[in-house]
């Protein structure tokens, strides 16, 4: 079993208020569930308005499965929104 991890960190320069923001998060979290088998959430940056900052996990067999996933999630969001930073981890056990 391996456990994969990304967290990214995204711009939103449209969002004028944390409404604004939770909008955009919404938005984004809904595509991605709908799309892709994985869990997705906002983890940091709650308090600002244009920064968000999304955890996205995902439970494989095997290494190359999650890592496959995690990228195509990159892709997906990479394509609609900017993104600034993203660190990812796979943990087998």
């Amino acid at each position: 079993m391996v456990v994969g991890m990304m967290k990214l960190s995204i711009h939103a320069p449209g969002a004028r208020s944390l409404k604004d923001k939770r909008q955009v998060v919404r938005s984004v979290k809904d595509r991605v569930k709908s799309r892709f088998n994985v869990s997705i959430a906002e983890v940091d940056d709650q308090d600002l308005w244009q920064r968000i900052s999304l955890g996205v996990a995902v439970v494989a067999s095997d290494a190359g499965h999650a890592d496959s996933q995690l990228q195509s999630v990159l892709s997906f969001i990479s394509a609609n929104v900017d993104i600034l930073d993203v660190a990812t981890e796979l943990v087998s056990r």
